[in-house]
């Protein structure tokens, strides 16, 4: 059995996991609902709803789309209709069969250009869609439709051979798709699960599961209501994928990543008998960007606050405003965290900044270029947990306020109570 000191770091590692992974969650349910009600529909469909084959993916992409064009998030949108060019390909073309040529020319060509625009997107920044670079995007789209067409027309056969030509000494699964597109297919999801793990971005994990619901789609192809319903739910990934990032945009501070003050006001409400609160301040930040600049400044912010969310111990770091963080303990007492911020005081104490402007430290003219420093960051901490002077949420909030300033009162990097 592990004692409780060494289950600690293995908790501490599974929560830090558990949320790079959590925006992947709301894609997959998605996929995972898609793929219990294909069967389900196929099978018990009425035939007045029959329509739905059709317009129903139709009604999804266009929700996502809509979506995204209302919160001006370009990526989604050109990825709403790079799967709505897919699927008005497939009602005009290779939804007939693939014997005629045009049919499969075109399906080879979805197949390969939906995942590289997918994967593309998710490593493109967002510039929104009525900008120079929305417009570009969209244009790209446009292009791509001239292409197809030219490949379809002008019977490129050599070039559509090659997209269908078996992938030499790779055992990839039996499928309608071209194993070029099932390459890219594999690759565009790894690129899109890697950008949506490394950033926390919702718009990420929905561009890599609406590449996954695509994928199914085109494995479905001779299915009609299967590819339909995994059409639709390629765009419902894009659709909750911008929610979640509105969400987002509310509840989180964009610099640091963390929950923002709106959000620790709405966890503040949901909290037992037992907690801590820490309120950390970052000693003499006015000074930080005076002396060096704001960009130092909000490197110091990134830093204090990477390291402040790696507190562990079921803390949850809150960017409460300017250079002040919360941090709140569940279920635990003053004893049970002092340790833990006093290494985290003492870890931060410990990084040095390497300023990039060109500024002198006024204490030491004359010592070198200013490359050649290195500044010290130090923050003050104040704790305060539940008790029968702060029973409200909002009393231990201000109980620990004033203990943080205490601690700067008493000389700064330090804890106070």
């Amino acid at each position: 059995m592990l004692s409780a000191a060494q289950h600690e770091p293995i908790a501490d590692l599974a929560h830090v996991l558990s949320r790079s992974i959590t925006g992947l969650l709301p894609p997959l349910l998605v996929l995972a609902l898609a793929h219990w009600c294909g069967p389900i529909l196929a099978r018990h469909l009425p035939t007045s709803l029959a329509g739905l084959r059709v317009w129903g993916p139709a009604m999804v992409l266009f929700l996502g789309a809509t979506l995204a064009l209302t919160f001006n998030r370009g990526r989604m949108v050109v990825a709403a209709l790079s799967l709505a060019g897919a699927y008005l390909a497939y009602h005009l073309q290779f939804r007939q069969g693939m014997d005629a040529f045009t049919g499969r020319a075109v399906y080879a060509a979805a197949c390969v250009l939906v995942p590289l625009n997918l994967a593309a997107l998710s490593l493109l920044h967002e510039r929104g869609i009525f900008t120079f670079y929305g417009m570009r995007r969209v244009l790209a789209l446009l292009l791509q439709a001239v292409l197809i067409g030219w490949i379809a027309m002008s019977a490129q056969t050599e070039l559509v051979d090659w997209m269908y030509a078996a992938a030499p000494g790779l055992p990839l699964p039996a499928s309608p798709i071209p194993d070029a597109g099932l390459l890219l297919m594999a690759a565009g999801c790894l690129v899109t699960a890697w950008r949506a793990v490394r950033a926390r971005s919702a718009l990420d994990a929905g561009l890599a599961g609406a590449l996954v619901a695509f994928a199914l789609a085109c494995h479905s192809v001779q299915q009609p209501l299967l590819f339909a319903v995994y059409m639709g739910a390629g765009g419902g990934a894009l659709a909750v994928a911008v929610l979640q990032d509105s969400f987002r945009l509310a509840f989180r501070d964009e610099l640091t990543g963390l929950p923002s003050r709106r959000a620790l006001n709405e966890r503040m409400m949901a909290l037992g008998n037992h907690y801590v609160i820490a309120m950390v301040d970052v000693d003499h930040f006015k000074r930080f960007n005076d002396t060096y600049g704001h960009g130092l400044g909000d490197h110091v912010l990134r830093m204090v606050s990477a390291k402040l969310d790696r507190v562990g111990g079921g803390a949850r770091v809150y960017r409460f405003g300017g250079e002040e963080f919360a941090i709140v303990f569940p279920g635990k007492r003053v004893h049970q965290v002092w340790q833990r911020l006093e290494k985290l005081r003492r870890q931060i104490a410990a990084h040095a900044v390497v300023p990039r402007a060109p500024v002198r430290d006024p204490s030491r003219q004359g010592s070198g270029p200013a490359d050649s420093l290195t500044v010290l960051v130090s923050v003050s901490v104040g704790v305060a947990e539940r008790s029968e002077r702060a029973m409200a949420p909002g009393d231990v909030l201000v109980a620990a306020d004033r203990a943080l300033y205490r601690a700067k009162h008493r000389g700064r990097n330090r804890l106070s109570l």
